[in-house]
């Protein structure tokens, strides 16, 4: 059984210094017979003791190769050889300096060690881009006072990761929709058949039944198409007060006397924006908001109001409601969401486009009262 390094310095030092007490001894008895030989031989021993355990506290261990040796894992490859597989370009910055730490960094810069000249974004901390060879990056920093690592994540892959995501999230939406619309569709059409062979008097009900279902598919459709080929709004000065006045009388055709309506408008307000997209979209949130407080145990009623202050214009519409469930929040603006058994899940994610298409939002505000706020920026 062998020993380590650091179990062998202990070991040399205590017999280093049993030599030297020993060898100490031995020379006052030799000084004291006159033995002057075995003084002098002990006194060469006593040196050569001395210098052994000097070599031995001073030695340290060589490696094998460079000075900079490569840590290892306790099981596993080197870690140098770990970092040079990720994917992702990884970067040091010390001291004005950028290098590159695996094989991704060296191959996007093109080189074996040091960036040169180094791109100004990578050692300005405020920068979050860096454009190179063509392409955007983000850059993520661990950063100290004078050394950062940097990692740079390719945009475009996020991008196209992300529509790939949202298209598939689409795709089963709507292969979800599909088959929930056309399976009854294929039933009804079966029942009819049979009721027509058998001249059953089910066979109006059935038909009419069938042709709802089939109308339903259809709206379906045609929102989606619209949800899908929204085009960019053209933006227009519009006096609320006039949009407001519209909005009313749809609504109390509508709705006639079931859901009471209330309009705030405060006078000097213009916004700007396409007047026709965003009667739309108000139009969806006050659809949604009667449906929701004709649900609701109090008496129903919807309030919409509208703000600005030059930097902004913004509508609101609240409803009396019974809520909107915490699990839902997250997925109101999802197309094609819906609680309601006639829904087409449409309407918010409709408003929604046509708020962010203006440069704005549409957010569910955070208070006791179902309020969806819609937030236009100046143009």
């Amino acid at each position: 059984m062998g020993f380590d390094r650091r179990h062998a310095r202990m070991i040399a030092t205590a017999l280093t210094a049993l030599a030297l007490t020993g060898s100490g001894a031995l020379l006052v008895l030799a000084w004291q017979n006159g033995m002057f030989a075995s003084v002098l031989g002990l006194s060469l021993c006593a040196g050569w003791a001395i210098l052994a355990a000097c070599w031995t506290i001073a030695r340290r261990p060589a490696s094998p190769g460079s000075s900079e040796a490569v840590r290892t894992t306790d099981n596993g490859p080197p870690l140098a050889a770990l970092v040079d597989q990720i994917p992702l370009p990884l970067l040091r910055i010390d001291r004005g300096r950028a290098r590159a730490i695996n094989r991704a960094s060296r191959t996007l810069f093109a080189t074996d060690d040091r960036l040169t000249p180094t791109p100004p974004a990578l050692l300005d901390p405020r920068e979050s881009r860096l454009r190179h060879e063509g392409r955007s990056w983000r850059i993520e920093r661990v950063a100290s006072s004078e050394r950062a690592l940097v990692i740079l994540i390719d945009i475009e892959v996020e991008r196209r990761a992300a529509e790939a995501h949202a298209d598939n999230e689409m795709i089963d939406i709507l292969g979800h929709e599909l088959l929930n619309g056309l399976s009854p569709i294929v039933s009804l059409a079966d029942s009819a058949l049979v009721a027509a062979e058998r001249s059953d008097r089910r066979l109006p009900g059935i038909l009419a039944t069938l042709a709802r279902r089939i109308e339903g598919l259809e709206r379906f459709t045609r929102a989606y198409r619209m949800l899908a080929r929204l085009p960019m709004p053209v933006r227009t000065p519009l006096l609320p007060v006039i949009l407001a006045e519209d909005l009313g009388r749809l609504f109390a055709e509508r709705f006639e006397e079931r859901v009471a309506l209330s309009i705030r408008v405060p006078p000097g307000i213009i916004g700007t924006c396409d007047r026709d997209q965003m009667t739309q979209a108000i139009w969806a949130l006050l659809q949604n908001a009667a449906e929701a407080a004709l649900e609701g145990a109090v008496a129903p009623r919807v309030t919409l109001s509208f703000q600005g202050d030059g930097k902004s214009f913004r509508v609101s519409v609240a409803d009396s409601g019974g809520g909107v469930a915490a699990p839902e929040r997250a997925r109101i603006f999802r197309p094609f969401h819906t609680t309601k058994p006639e829904g087409s899940g449409i309407g918010l994610t409709l408003a929604r486009r046509i708020a962010r298409a203006h440069g704005g939002d549409l957010t569910l505000l955070p208070i006791a009262e179902t309020t969806f706020e819609m937030t236009i920026p100046a143009a």
